[in-house]
């Protein structure tokens, strides 16, 4: 809930929706990062406080996809490290599965497209409609690995 409240353009899900979800769809959607070459890392702090969340899956097309990122206002910046980790997790899970790494990132949201650029992923000019208001587009970004 906290992903939807911060950044409600980024996961392609409403808060209003995710809000009337029953424990046994969360339960589906967390099993869903452990299926078949699914990855899904979160960081932790040492009382049991998410600090953020990154997810991989490989698409068929896209090979592996960077989708649901997150990492609590508190825990952001370069030098909280909180991404950078998660992000390198993500990167050795998709060099396993391929030559690079694929993400979409709405226009909308330069924060993360700095992350990203800083991180080495180059916008590939193709882009995506995001599908819920306010609408607009994701950039297509792509780290060679």
């Amino acid at each position: 809930m906290r992903m939807l409240a911060d950044t409600p353009i980024a996961f392609g899900e409403t808060l209003a929706h995710a809000r009337v979800l029953e424990d046994d769809e969360w339960r589906a959607r967390a099993a869903r990062n452990t299926e078949g070459t699914n990855i899904g890392l979160a960081a932790v702090d040492e009382v049991g406080t998410w600090l953020g969340v990154m997810r991989g899956y490989v698409d068929a097309r896209d090979g592996a996809m960077l989708v649901g990122v997150f990492v609590d206002p508190a825990s952001r910046g370069h030098h909280e490290g909180v991404a950078d980790a998660l992000l390198d997790g993500i990167v050795e899970w998709a060099a396993a599965h391929g030559d690079a790494l694929t993400l979409h990132v709405h226009t909308a949201n330069p924060r993360a497209i700095a992350f990203y650029a800083r991180r080495g992923f180059v916008d590939t000019g193709r882009t995506v409609e995001y599908q819920l208001p306010p609408y607009g587009l994701e950039n297509e970004m792509r780290l060679a690995i």
